[in-house]
């Protein structure tokens, strides 16, 4: 788990905004909500592949409890896997050639090409048969061509997310950015995503906290499952 630090000029700044909380959503509507869980799967979660991330098996109990509230109140969950194809290859030929190297490139079809054992969700995790599961082909869940999530979410009368997973700084974030310019309620758990290091996870959460997410532990958000926005106001 990471030790969570947000840059403290930020905390003061977006304290001085909000009457001195640093929180913007004080309940959650349970039937409007779902629980987004991303990339927690075989290929970052399984020390065997080159593509691990360490810190990312200490963040499946908080997971789990948030889906068993989450369902417990009508929510939504909902598990987001990441893949890749030829095509992504082709598609997103910047990132492929520019950014990745060919090591990195054969790694990545490697475990996470489709149907490949990396896409697989990690054992651990409490995945019900009716809870979807969602396969992406880019960092973010939301930007066009990568997934289907966004007509499942407005099918089901999602209007807030739970952004939890791996990694912090790259697909959660990427994901949750789009999610708020998309005008849901997002909400990013501090304890609930990982990234290599302690560096890179308060990054994200610096950036996020400001204009993007609410950013919330686990505890602070299973409390505001249900919680009447008289009583949250008080």
């Amino acid at each position: 788990m990471h030790n969570v630090r947000i840059a403290p000029e930020v905390e003061a700044k977006i304290r001085a905004r909000r009457g001195g909380d640093t929180h913007v959503f004080h309940s959650l509507d349970p039937k409007k909500t779902a629980l987004v869980v991303i990339d927690l799967q075989d290929g970052f979660m399984d020390a065997k592949y080159a593509t691990a991330v360490a810190a990312a098996p200490s963040v499946v109990p908080n997971v789990n409890r948030l889906a068993q509230a989450v369902r417990e109140k009508g929510g939504t969950v909902v598990w987001v896997y990441m893949t890749f194809d030829e095509a992504s290859v082709r598609n997103w030929s910047t990132f492929m050639t520019e950014f990745a190297t060919p090591q990195m490139r054969a790694g990545l079809m490697d475990s996470m090409a489709n149907g490949r054992p990396g896409t697989k969700l990690w054992h651990e995790l409490d995945v019900r048969p009716e809870d979807p599961i969602v396969a992406k082909k880019r960092f973010s869940a939301f930007i066009h061509g990568s997934s289907d999530i966004d007509a499942l979410l407005k099918s089901r009368g999602i209007d807030t997310l739970l952004i939890t997973g791996t990694l912090t700084n790259v697909c959660c974030e990427s994901t949750a950015r789009d999610a708020s310019m998309m005008n849901y309620r997002t909400v990013f758990l501090s304890d609930g995503t990982a990234a290599p290091s302690d560096a890179l996870h308060n990054a994200t959460l610096t950036a996020l906290i400001e204009l993007f997410c609410d950013i919330m532990t686990t505890d602070e958000c299973i409390a505001r499952l249900g919680k009447p926005r008289a009583a949250a106001a008080e």
